[in-house]
């Protein structure tokens, strides 16, 4: 008995977390970039970004980030830096889009920039978590001109409001409200749906 039917998406975005790239210009400043094609595999991050993105240029020729974590609060300071780009020298392909060049990202979407510990490029002060790293690997997707990048953590630095009471080195699920974006809009989390056996492992055990 057939219950599902064959679809062909342009997109594959179910919904990941989104997140603020921050990589370091030529000139020095911090270039932002949103997005929402990331996952973590102990402690490495795995990106897909654009390869002919500011941000693959950055990391090609300077090779330090931060990944901050917007919450939910900050929806409509993210969505300022969509359609935007750090490269003025754009893609033909962006500009049928509807990109315009923007050099300060930070002035552009309301946002403050912090210093980092880490590395150079500078975090952004009004999200709840900033996860700094080095590139480890650049994958080139085949023919898609898509990059798969490997991040080593460096460091991890959060707001105090979304630890776990009791534990200085673990989250609060239930206090961390992440942006989620889903095939191109905007969602937060709800409440926990149910106990999770997974959740019986100490999380110290994962070191």
């Amino acid at each position: 008995m057939g219950t599902h039917v064959d679809i062909d998406p342009a997109i594959l975005y179910f919904g990941t977390p989104v997140v603020l790239l921050s990589t370091l210009n030529e000139d020095g400043t911090t270039n932002l970039m949103p997005m929402s094609s990331v996952f973590w595999l102990g402690r490495t991050a795995v990106l897909g970004i654009g390869g002919s993105s500011q941000t693959a240029r950055n990391l090609r020729e300077r090779p330090e980030i931060v990944l901050n974590l917007p919450s939910v609060d900050l929806v409509t300071q993210v969505d300022r830096l969509a359609l935007t780009t750090g490269n003025a020298a754009m893609s033909v392909a962006k500009a049928e889009r509807g990109y315009v060049h923007v050099a300060d990202k930070y002035a552009h979407a309301g946002l403050t920039a912090y210093g980092s510990d880490t590395v150079l490029p500078t975090s952004v002060a009004e999200c709840p978590v900033h996860i700094e790293g080095t590139v480890s690997a650049l994958h080139e997707l085949g023919e898609s001109k898509l990059l798969a990048v490997e991040v080593a953590v460096t460091a991890v630095r959060v707001m105090p409001d979304v630890r776990l009471e009791g534990h200085p080195n673990r989250i609060d699920p239930d206090r961390w409200r992440p942006l989620v974006m889903s095939f191109q809009q905007f969602y937060g989390l709800g409440e926990r749906v149910h106990p999770s056996r997974l959740a019986s492992i100490d999380e110290e055990l994962y070191r």
